[in-house]
């Protein structure tokens, strides 16, 4: 029979995944013995990534079995010699002594017994000892029992037995100090151990020791003893060893799911001195930018350059202009990590949306990538080998063509979305660019805007044939509010974070014919070019076509330069998809009064919404959708979960749960003007492809098909009075033979002198958003005003050159000079200007007609807001800085308005909404009476479990008062949350109810007598919350014991469909 060979569950997970995905027979017992002498990290990246990404696999073992000889026959930093147990099926039920079998790294196995003698006994008692204790703490990460096998002779512990890589062989030359050769002084000892580690783990020891020189807390045999270990169990180890003594606790990476499908983000602070500290490594479970899928995890090094005790405000601003010299430095030198060394390479502004939420914080993200390794992991196979920060920024698109610096970094920020790559063969793929369609005035002559550009219709979208489309996920972005003022929908892509985006899995719930997206949002990387926007699904195009314009194109591809080493890939950003609940906001709300709406049916919306509210406390399918909504702050989950395994709503702490996220649903949107608006969607839009549809005309497409009839049509960010439209929407039979049964987006005509979507804030089809609304309330009293129409604003124009006009030195010190200036000098007019705009409509709003000369004051300032709103959008690219006047400022803010230090109290439709809610806050729900449930207020509990719990009770709340007191908001919930676990497994005698062993009727015993405890307590103090310590406990239990005392039993139900059912 065939052996049992022994996998790192890492390397077999992926090694299963695929024999799935690429129909492959799993390997024979030699080749898995051979990938099980590799280390973890050199199994992933030179055997099974390499097999992974691979076209064609002639047999799985053989594949195997060539690179791990290739992997074994190139230089390695020292003989290192794995465990690897295996043994017959026949061999299980034997008696004798099980041998383990080890390997070097050269693929030589020799057995031996489960203990040594000598020296590397006492070595092989250490690890298995503190793996034992571990073992114990964490069940099923994978620890192992593995024996430590003797160095091989020669080797030399105190030091790499491999020479350092000279100056020149880094990536990109730099002129070093003699503290960035010798990486962080740690000692050479201590980074050749660092380097027979896998790169998390080194970057872990580093992140843990903080400012502190490894050899002056631990020694390099304590690193190498801590290399066998898991993950979990080596984070543990260096916890206890270094980041207890050297970091803070909520710098702790304590986590138990270390997967490699999990992406690994890496951080370094830099300090005003020029000093750093690492943090991380941050484990995210969604999607990858495309640097990091193209260089990999732990080749990008994400850096945060702050100023102690000024970080965030204006006047670290100026503080930090003084510390320029020593950051251009760092960015010369580069940041070594270990042995790796890394250089700048892109940033990224956080986007409006960063900017207009948090106008006092930065949200600038600076990348590094490896650009060269001083000693084991110099890696032929790694992109950036043997090339510098210029060659490789290259890979992805020549930059060098673009016209200017400013916009240099702005296309970059292209590769740092987040995105979801579309695996295609482009050696197949057809690009094609056809023309824009050009706005054209009554005699048939083109039209211009203010710079003397032809004006196009089909500003950013393009074609993709249907197959193509086929091939792309549909990934939608989930309904978030783009900023504290604005209405809910689609957010800018530059600005997702992983909590934005899901995918969407049709799986099998549906029989409908499997149906493309209708527009795609997407990044394009093509022999050197880069386009961005959105392709319209077209059915008549020939196979594995995209149809690319002009104003797609964002970078042009340099035909001198030769396009077999660039990346080719499209990367989806989100697709069209069905449009959920679609909420106003306080801007949308002023817009609408100010045409003609009344102020009453928005606090009609805003009783409909309270009412709807309440409904939490009575009707289970709405308590249920607010508990999901916010499970991940209530105690994970905690009242959803009481709700779901059939707890009333009438339970006392269920109430009180509930009542605390309602609050919490009020506060975020009600509000803030967030009401409900029915018959209203947001979706994507594009132009029309047949032509036909007139300028005052759109087609919405639906869930059901084809809209008809009036809408009112609008685009965030808009500001300006006549950025709501009103269109009238009709059918378009010619459409279908584009897109087919294709649904969710609006199409705008492409007739006229001037796009229409350029008439809304500037818009276009790169992804944009559009507020649809047939609401026939709006309809009948809205009347629209005179569209915007772009006006200059005076700006500062900065002096900026083309970066094929400098060198790639200068060109790296004016990128990084330009990164520094985004991180320290922002703008803030574009957020001045909304918070200025929404003062000035507060006041507007509250004017009556006897207050003209006043209206039309206010009214030319907040014009004047709007255009200066406008321009700050595209400033940066432009080269442009934008400030707002002191003449358009507001003395006083509303008083609903966040953080504002001068404020009045506003008596608008906007102040009444605010009010409202927080009155209705203010109402006493259910806090004080405590309950207990009729089926649990017996008396056949027994009194030594009273007794028992009583005085764990008493020990717990002392605990927990104690805990409280610790300033680190991370510490001290993770240290409650062990507490929390403690008590359970003395319930349980388990880590939970599903996994207990115990008696049933024990543990339900216990579980009444910690219930009545609790509640007598919290009874006793008037505290509903002192009942949580029995439902985080023993809550499951007592779930399952009021399930059998109604005769009930519980169903099980996906995940997926109850988030469908809440929605």
């Amino acid at each position: 029979m065939e052996e049992e060979v022994y996998l790192l569950p890492s390397v077999d997970k992926f090694l299963r995944r695929i024999c799935i995905e690429k129909n492959q027979a799993w390997p024979d017992a030699e080749a898995r013995r051979e990938l099980a002498s590799l280390s973890e990290e050199l199994a992933h990246k030179k055997v099974l990534q390499i097999i992974y990404n691979s076209r064609e696999i002639k047999t799985l073992s053989g594949f195997i079995k060539h690179l791990v000889r290739k992997c074994c026959s190139s230089p390695s930093p020292a003989k290192t010699i794995r465990t690897s147990y295996f043994q017959s099926p026949s061999a299980i039920s034997s008696s004798t002594p099980q041998q383990l079998v080890h390997f070097s790294s050269a693929g030589q196995a020799f057995t031996g017994p489960t203990q040594q003698s000598g020296n590397n006994n006492r070595q092989a008692l250490s690890i298995s000892s503190v793996a034992r204790s571990l073992d114990q703490r964490f069940q099923g990460e994978g620890f192992t029992d593995r024996t430590i096998v003797p160095e091989q002779p020669g080797n030399n512990r105190g030091q790499s037995p491999y020479p350092r890589a000279s100056a020149s062989s880094i990536g990109e030359a730099a002129n070093r100090s003699p503290v960035v050769d010798r990486p962080g002084d740690h000692g050479e000892a201590h980074l050749a151990a660092l380097e027979e580690l896998e790169f998390r783990k080194q970057f872990l020891i580093l992140s843990y020791a903080g400012k502190t020189k490894l050899k002056n807390v631990i020694a390099a045999e304590d690193i190498r003893d801590w290399k066998i270990l898991s993950m979990v169990a080596f984070e543990m180890k260096v916890w206890e060893a270094l980041g207890s003594q050297c970091i803070s606790k909520k710098d702790r990476q304590l986590s138990f799911d270390w997967d490699y499908g999990n992406t690994h983000v890496y951080y370094c602070h830099v300090f005003e001195d020029g000093s750093y500290t690492f943090k991380g490594p941050y484990l995210n479970k969604i999607s990858r930018t495309l640097l990091q899928k193209e260089f990999g995890d732990d080749n990008v090094l994400m850096v945060k350059f702050v100023e102690e005790g000024s970080e965030g405000t204006r006047t670290g601003s100026s503080i930090a202009c003084n510390n320029y010299p020593t950051y251009n430095k760092v960015a010369r030198e580069g940041i070594p990590v270990g042995s790796r060394r890394y250089h700048f390479f892109a940033f990224k502004d956080g986007g409006k949306r960063d900017k207009i939420r948090s106008p006092m914080s930065s949200p600038v993200k600076c990348y590094f990538v490896r650009v060269g390794s001083d000693a084991i992991d110099r890696d032929g196979g790694y992109k950036l080998a043997n090339r510098n920060t210029y060659e490789g920024r290259s890979l992805f698109m020549h930059a060098h063509t673009i016209p200017s610096v400013d916009m240099y970094m702005a296309r970059f920020s292209l590769i740092l979305s987040k995105t979801t790559s579309v695996k295609v063969d482009w050696s197949l793929v057809k690009v094609e660019k056809i023309d824009d369609v050009y706005c054209l005035d009554e005699s048939g002559n083109h039209t211009y805007d203010r710079d003397g550009k032809r004006l196009i219709h089909t500003d950013g979208t393009g074609f993709v044939s249907e197959d193509l489309a086929l091939l792309c996920p549909k990934i939608e972005v989930k309904g978030k509010f783009k900023s504290k003022e604005h209405m809910e929908g689609l957010l800018d892509p530059d600005e997702l974070d992983d909590t934005d985006i899901e995918m969407k899995n049709t799986g099998f719930r549906t029989q409908e014919p499997v149906c493309p997206s209708l527009l795609i949002q997407c990044r394009l990387f093509h022999e050197g070019s880069a386009s961005k926007g959105t392709f319209l699904v077209n059915k008549l195009l020939p196979p594995k076509t995209l149809q690319i314009r002009p104003s797609m194109l964002k970078v042009e591809k340099d035909p001198k330069i030769s396009d077999k080493e660039t990346i080719n890939s499209l990367e989806i950003v989100c697709t069209s998809a069905p449009p959920r609940k679609t909420y106003l906001s306080r801007i949308l709300i002023a817009l609408l009064l100010h045409g003609g709406v009344p102020k009453e049916y928005f606090m009609e919306l805003l009783r409909t919404a309270l009412e709807d509210a309440q409904g939490v406390f009575c009707k289970p399918r709405a308590a249920l959708k607010v508990a999901e909504k916010y499970g991940e702050i209530d105690d994970d989950f905690l009242g959803a979960t009481m709700i779901r395994l059939g707890i009333p709503l009438e339970e006392s702490y269920l109430r009180y749960r509930l009542s605390s996220l309602l609050k919490l649903e009020e506060n975020n949107k009600l509000s803030k003007g967030k009401l409900y608006i029915p018959d209203s969607y947001v979706v994507m839009g594009t132009a029309d492809p047949t032509g036909i549809l007139e300028r005052d005309e759109v087609c919405v497409i639906l869930g059901h098909g084809q809209l008809s009839g009036k809408v009112l049509v609008y685009r965030y960010p808009g500001l300006h009075f006549g950025d709501i439209h009103v269109l009238k929407a009709i059918y378009v039979k010619e459409l279908e033979s584009f897109v087919g049964n294709a649904k969710y987006a609006i199409f705008f005509s492409c007739k006229g002198p001037r796009n229409i979507v350029d008439e809304m804030a500037g818009g276009d089809f790169d992804g944009d958003p559009y507020w649809v609304s047939r609401n026939p309330q709006l309809l009948e009293w809205y009347k629209p005003s005179e569209p915007w129409i772009e006006t200059s604003v005076s700006t500062q124009k900065v002096a900026s050159r083309r970066p094929a006009d400098l060198s790639p030195e200068a060109l790296e010190d004016v990128l990084f000079g330009n990164f520094l200036t985004n991180r320290f000098q922002p703008s803030y007019a574009m957020s001045e200007a909304a918070d200025n705009w929404l003062a000035w409509m507060d006041r507007f709003l509250t004017l009556g007609d006897s207050s003209m000369a006043e209206k039309e004051d206010v009214m030319g300032k907040m014009l004047e807001l709007v255009n200066i709103y406008y321009t700050a959008l595209d400033a940066p690219k432009k080269g442009e800085k934008v400030e707002v006047p002191k003449k358009v400022k507001v003395p006083t803010f509303p008083h609903y308005m966040d953080n504002k230090k001068n404020i009045y109290t506003s008596t608008s439709i906007l102040g009444k909404i605010y009010d409202t809610v927080i009155a209705c806050q203010a109402q006493d729900r259910f806090l004080k009476e405590v309950k207990k449930l009729p089926v649990f207020d017996i008396n056949e509990v027994p009194q030594h479990c009273l007794d028992t719990w009583k005085e764990r009770h008493k020990n717990y709340r002392s605990k927990m008062a104690s805990v409280l007191q610790d300033d680190d908001k991370q510490g001290r919930n993770q240290a409650a949350n062990n507490i929390i676990k403690e008590y359970k497994e003395m319930l349980y005698m388990a880590d939970d109810f599903e996994e207990s062993k115990r008696p049933k009727d024990e543990i339900f015993n216990e579980a009444l007598a910690i219930y009545h405890v609790c509640y007598d307590y919290a009874s006793n103090v008037r505290n509903v919350g002192s009942c949580s310590f029995a439902w985080k406990v023993a809550g499951k239990a007592l779930c399952q014991l009021h399930a059998n005392k109604k005769n009930e039993t519980f169903l099980k139900i996906a995940p997926s469909v109850l988030k469908d059912l809440c929605n």
